[in-house]
């Protein structure tokens, strides 16, 4: 693989990679301000005023920490993919970008279900919410994972003549799930990334007729 930066020069790489960094800060501090100013509110301003929502201060904290959470998860996301911006190209760096966010989200849910539940019982809701999300996902992820080991290891290329499953013809893309190939008649095959790790897979001459 290539480990020039071929689509964004380093120095807009550089200033993007900053710039998702800064990000990153700004909702952390934002939200820890945020949710410090909600509790200033709730156990100190308001009850002055006679208003009483202390009830509802675990719906309003998981409000925020969904929003805030989300934010947050899909700037170090953002850190993530500009990071490896510097070695490898828009393809690869989505990829692995694309598995943080799933995963980020998923420990996000899981750590909010667990907060409201509170003590061993929430530890122990987090847990089975973690467990249903993982099987829910886990075919997403295991295509995800396989995507991403295609576009490190690059065992073919875009443009490559290939027999992928039976499948024979021109690697027109290869992404986080699906690998697409167009056959000798035109029609384009999707190929899930997770099938065709621990395959065989045919590099063929690109000059072979492609089989019928």
């Amino acid at each position: 693989m290539s480990t020039s930066v071929s689509e964004t020069s380093k120095s807009e790489v550089s200033r993007h990679h900053a710039e998702a960094m800064a990000k990153l800060v700004v909702y952390i501090v934002l939200y820890v301000a945020v949710m410090a100013a909600v509790q200033w509110l709730i156990t100190w301003a308001l009850p002055k005023l006679h208003v009483y929502i202390k009830p509802y201060e675990v719906y309003i904290n998981v409000l925020l920490t969904l929003a805030f959470g989300y934010l947050i998860v899909s700037a170090f996301a953002d850190v993530i993919y500009w990071s490896m911006r510097f070695r490898y190209d828009h393809p690869t760096a989505r990829a692995i970008r694309n598995v943080f966010l799933l995963i980020g989200i998923g420990a996000l849910i899981a750590g909010i279900a667990g907060a409201i539940g509170g003590g061993v019982a929430g530890v122990a809701v987090g847990g089975f919410l973690g467990i249903v999300i993982g099987f829910s996902v886990q075919q997403v992820l295991g295509q995800a994972v396989a995507g991403l080991f295609l576009l490190l290891a690059r065992p073919f290329r875009i443009n490559d003549h290939v027999n992928l499953l039976g499948e024979d013809g021109i690697v027109n893309d290869v992404a986080i799930l699906f690998t697409e190939v167009i056959k000798n008649d035109g029609s384009k095959v999707l190929i899930p990334n997770n099938s065709i790790i621990g395959n065989k897979i045919y590099i063929l001459p690109k000059n072979q007729p492609q089989q019928k």
